[in-house]
Order: structure tokens, then sequence, then C-alpha cells
């Protein structure tokens, strides 16, 4: 977590952008897009940068337009990393273990408004918290795109059917240890599993890509609607 690639493009954070609209749900500030009354909700765990990023608020309303409820929660209080700091000292504050616990409350309100499914995508710092949520089959289905913090341990506990989408340069999680991933998976035949390794890209692509990029913005499009189809065989 403590290399370059992990802060590398930052956005620029923007409160008003996406269609959706912010509201508290469990305990947070919330980005949230789609129907309120869809019994089939996704999280999307945001990456360092948090969630008024507006390629991950536009990425939340492209899931929205499939038919999901989608939440992307600021399990950061507000606090994203920030240049003027270092990521050893913020991840002191806001370690993934927070997120999970943070979680929790999130998905018990959901359920209480009729929701049946849950699916959870996580992004970089998101995807352990993911992963976590995961083991204790509090969701459905799980995504993870260019993981960060998530070990070959992780992979014997997991419960939910999970897809890893990959970055050909990762030095976070590079293609080898995301093979490893797929060969733990692979012992493991009642929790169906997808790993894909994009080409041409680096860590972080799916959600910081630049607009003028046209074959990261292709390969950035390509994993979300992997991730979109992934959540309509497992989340609903």
């Amino acid at each position: 977590m403590s290399g370059p690639q992990c802060c590398e493009n930052p956005p620029t954070l923007s409160p008003s952008c996406g269609a959706g609209i912010v509201e508290e749900i469990g305990g947070l500030k919330a980005y949230v897009s789609g129907r309120s009354d869809s019994k089939h909700a996704i999280l999307l765990i945001s990456d360092v940068y948090g969630y008024e990023a507006p390629n991950l608020r536009k990425l939340a309303d492209k899931v929205a337009a499939a038919g999901f409820y989608v939440v992307v929660p600021d399990f950061f209080y507000g606090d994203p990393f920030a240049p003027t700091t270092t990521i050893q000292v913020w991840i002191k504050l806001h370690g993934p273990d927070k997120g999970f616990e943070d979680a929790k409350p999130i998905i018990a309100e959901l359920k209480s408004r009729g929701v049946t499914t849950i699916g959870a995508a996580g992004f970089c710092w998101g995807a352990k918290v993911v992963v976590e949520l995961s083991k204790v089959s509090l969701i459905q289905a799980a995504v993870l795109l260019h993981p960060s913090l998530v070990t070959v341990e992780d992979m014997k506990d997991i419960k939910a059917p999970i897809a890893i989408l990959g970055a050909e340069t990762d030095h976070l999680s590079p293609p080898e240890l995301l093979k490893q991933f797929e060969e733990v998976l692979s012992t493991r035949p009642e929790v169906n599993s997808y790993v894909k390794i994009f080409p041409g890209v680096a860590h972080g692509w799916s959600v910081r890509y630049k607009v003028e990029d046209e074959e990261t913005v292709k390969r950035a499009e390509e994993a979300h609607q992997n991730m979109v189809d992934w959540f309509n065989q497992y989340a609903k």
C-alpha cells in the first residue's frame, strides 16, 4: 500500500458531481444513485481518494442504470488521502479494518429497507473491505478492481462469488499475485470466481483514467461492464 502507484493520477474531487444525491446511510454520508425501492443494492468502496471522485460517481450512475441501488459511502469521514500527508500516516487513521466495521450498519440499513441482495466492488483500498465482507457472508457478490492489501490467505476464506480485475502493471497486486489468487480459488469449486488481467494499463486505471487517454478509457469501460455482468449474475 505504501508504493507510489497507490496515489498516482489523483482525481479532482467534486462534492456535487454525479446524477445521484448525497444522504446519510448507516451513520455515514454516501453518494447514492438509482431507484431506492430496488431490492438489489451495490456498495462501491473507493480507493484512498474517497467518494467524491467524479469517475467513481460516474461509474455508480452506470451501475444504477443496470437496475441497482448504488451506495458509495464516505468511509474516510471527509478526510480522503491528500498530498499534504503520506500514505503511511494516512492509512493509520483510515485502515480497511475500520471500513469493514463501518460497512456493517450500512448493510443493515439497506436490509431494513427491503434490499434482498447486496454486491460490493472495491477499488484499491476498498478491495480489502470487500474481501472482509465476503468472509462473513454479508454480501452476495464481490468484485475487486486493482486490489491493495489483499493476500493469498484471504482467498481461502472468501464466501461470495468473486471477480478479480487486475492491471498488467501493478506493483501492489502484480499479475503474479493475482494468478496465486486464482490458483487458491480454483481449489474451492463452491465459490464461483473469475480472474482477469487487463493488458496495457496500470494500477488504478478503472477509476483514475484520463478521459483523453482513449485506450485506458476503453479498458476501464470493459472492466466496468465485467463488473456489471458479475452483479447481474450473482446480485439479482
